[in-house]
């Protein structure tokens, strides 16, 4: 088993805080912008 420490990372616009990478992300890892759809909403 493989550990997750290796990922890559953003900062969310509107919260300031870190997101890591997520498997369904993984097709347009570029044009991810938020952390979560609460933020999305709260641009």
């Amino acid at each position: 088993m493989h550990k997750k420490v290796h990922l890559p990372e953003k900062i969310c616009p509107v919260c300031n805080r870190p997101f890591k990478w997520r498997k369904k992300w993984e097709r347009n890892w570029e044009h991810v912008l938020y952390c979560s759809e609460k933020c999305r909403k709260n641009k």
